[in-house]
């Protein structure tokens, strides 16, 4: 049966808290030199300022997965808004840096708040079809709040001030609170009511259970894997980087955040759709994705700054490609669990992309200070950080699949070697060919 208008009416709400979230989560990215001056901050200490809020964040995840599946998605997408607007009229407010340090801790608690909340309602109103399909178009439509960063924000920064700018972004929180106030609901009129809340033994016992199926573990190496490199440059190393270390004006670094985002928007729906399609080979474009994001960084690396805007420009493009596959991530923890542990689990494989986040954050801000700050040459050393990320990520995928694998033998599912599904797709093709011709 098709979604009602009901339904995309509640996850259009949903979707306007996650982009604002977007945007709250990613305005320090477009106002890293700014924060710089206004703090007199080393590189260390302004990637202390993300690295605590993605600490915040990766560490709330089981935690909210738990309160998800006790007090439901509206309860929490509402306080996560209305959290990260505090944050922003702190951070608007502040001139020294425990307050704006406070301020960064405060957005990663309420972010940590919506995404998979909002996924969870996604599960509830649509057809289990669709589900992967709408996550893709909520994760890549999410993340136009980057582009409110990267434009309008950076804007109102440069031209109003710093307050102005961070101000604006705390009204547009107070505007996602009262749309979810308003429309947003856990699940269809008629849905049966989640069982009594569970006890705290049996919520240490469901989140043993999400942990020890091989499929959870699985979405955390894929999340783990491919969302750090995009999500990091996103976030806050991105436009200094393309300003100091390659030369570019900083319109054009919000350009090509802007490109991300657009390339992102592509990618999404082929994702989702071939995630949808072709289920037992998720860990195929997973690996691929985190081989590809390697060697375009690779590529750009190798050669001394500036690099051609053209490889600049597909790096941008494969970057893109990483917060979309890391939603194949939640593909996972929602088929390999039942619906009452899907809220731990997919708070599981949250934590993955988020640490690896805060890791990598930490280690480029780490060797910026320790090469004598935003130089190019000392960009071109801190970007290497990434690579035991992807090699760790690619092993864990590769070794979780295989225990993934036995789980679904056990159960009487049999992967077939992937020679058999693209001979088998060519035939069902070469037939779809013959009967039209006929």
């Amino acid at each position: 049966m098709p979604p009602s208008r009901r339904a995309y009416l509640v996850w259009s709400a949903g979707l306007l808290a996650y982009l604002v979230g977007v945007m709250q989560r990613s305005s320090f990215g477009v106002a890293g030199l700014d924060a710089a001056d206004r703090f007199d901050a080393a590189p260390a200490v302004l990637s202390g300022f993300i690295v605590l809020q993605l600490l915040v964040y990766a560490a709330l995840q089981v935690p909210v997965g738990l309160l998800l599946d006790r007090f439901g998605a509206r309860r929490l997408v509402l306080v996560g808004a209305l959290t990260m607007a505090v944050a922003q009229v702190m951070l608007a407010l502040a001139t020294a840096l425990p307050l704006a340090i406070a301020a960064r801790l405060l957005v990663g608690v309420g972010d940590a708040l919506t995404f998979i909340s909002v996924l969870s309602v996604v599960s509830a109103w649509f057809p289990a079809r669709r589900v992967p399909l709408m996550t893709q178009l909520t994760a890549l439509l999410g993340q136009l709040g980057q582009v409110l960063s990267a434009i309008p924000l950076a804007t109102v920064l440069h031209g109003a001030g710093w307050t102005p700018a961070f101000l604006s972004a705390a009204a547009l929180g107070v505007v996602a609170a009262v749309a979810v106030t308003a429309v947003f609901a856990d699940r269809p009129p008629g849905a049966p009511a989640p069982g009594p809340a569970a006890g705290p033994r049996e919520v240490i016992d469901g989140l043993k259970a999400s942990w020890r199926e091989p499929g959870t573990r699985l979405g955390l190496w894929t999340h783990a894997g491919t969302q750090f490199s995009g999500m990091v440059f996103s976030l806050l190393w991105g436009v200094p980087y393309l300003v100091a270390g390659q030369g570019m004006s900083p319109t054009a670094a919000s350009v090509l955040l802007t490109v991300l985002v657009a390339a992102g928007a592509v990618a999404g729906p082929v994702f989702g759709e071939f995630t949808a399609r072709h289920p037992l080979r998720r860990s195929w474009l997973v690996l691929g994705v985190i081989a590809v994001t390697a060697g375009a960084w690779t590529a750009v690396l190798l050669l001394p700054p500036p690099a051609p805007l053209w490889l600049l420009v597909l790096l941008v493009i494969v970057l893109a490609c990483n917060g979309p596959c890391s939603a194949v991530g939640f593909d996972y923890a929602r088929t390999f669990n039942p619906g009452h542990r899907r809220g731990t689990a997919v708070g599981i494989v949250n934590v993955g992309g988020f640490t690896a986040s805060l890791l990598v954050t930490l280690g480029v801000g780490a060797v910026l200070g320790a090469l004598g700050g935003f130089t190019p040459e000392a960009f071109r050393a801190a970007w290497t950080v990434q690579y035991p990320i992807w090699a760790l990520a690619t092993v864990g995928v590769l070794v979780a699949r295989v225990r993934a694998r036995r789980a679904m033998a056990a159960d009487g599912v049999v992967v077939p070697p992937l020679r058999e599904v693209l001979a088998r797709e060519q035939r069902q093709r070469n037939e779809n060919r013959l009967s039209r011709r006929g």
